[in-house]
């Protein structure tokens, strides 16, 4: 027996965000963080997301402002980088992951920290202005706090902490809200991960509702 189900993609497209729209409670984001936690809650299938979601105020403009102006996206691991939807991106910018770099596991072990971790020392030159999109390590969202407490330390134009898990999670997404070195978006407590950030990635490089 054939099974009775949508085969129309537009159709499927249209009604997946007209249910989002429907359901989510939207009311408190600005329209430019709204179009971004829309596609943070499709990415996750989960209606309530946004509840967890908060955003300091013209974080998706000062992001999406960044992304025009050429600035790089750093991502701490290949499953945010490699879903970068490259042709959404305004000006060819460069999506940057270092966690496969042959320095990386040295630098872990003299550091006496996580491969995750490590791999943020080796985007310091290019920080200024940039993108940053943490999607799965919380250590590394740690170690990035870490590093901006520099003040020689180049700064970011906007910060994505969206790390997943139990352990460290939460510490460190509440870590990046009370020190809000720049502008930045977290998903509260263990929710988050890949999926969630490069969607937010995504939406922030498209003007597209």
């Amino acid at each position: 027996m054939p099974y009775e189900y949508e085969k129309n993609g537009a159709a499927i497209y249209l009604e997946s965000f007209a249910t989002i729209r429907a359901e989510a409670e939207l009311d408190r984001f600005a329209k430019a963080d709204e179009q971004v936690v829309v596609r943070m809650i499709h990415a996750a299938g989960m209606v309530g997301l946004e509840q967890h979601v908060k955003v300091t105020d013209g974080f998706t403009d000062v992001a999406r402002a960044a992304l025009e102006a050429g600035a790089p996206i750093f991502c701490d691991a290949y499953m945010v980088s490699e879903g970068v939807t490259r042709k959404r991106l305004p000006a060819d910018n460069e999506v940057i992951c270092t966690l496969r770099d042959p320095r990386v596991p040295g630098m872990a072990a003299d550091m006496g920290t996580t491969r995750s971790a490590a791999a943020l020392e080796l985007w310091r030159d290019k920080l200024e202005g940039s993108l940053v999109a943490i999607g799965n390590a919380p250590t590394a969202l740690f170690h990035l706090l870490e590093m901006l407490e520099d003040p020689a330390c180049p700064r970011p134009a906007a910060i994505i902490g969206c790390p997943v898990g139990f352990v460290g999670a939460r510490e460190s997404k509440d870590a990046l809200w009370a020190a809000n070195p720049v502008p930045n978006i977290i998903v509260e407590g263990r929710l988050g991960g890949s999926a969630i950030t490069v969607a937010a990635i995504n939406a922030i490089a498209s003007r597209a509702e």
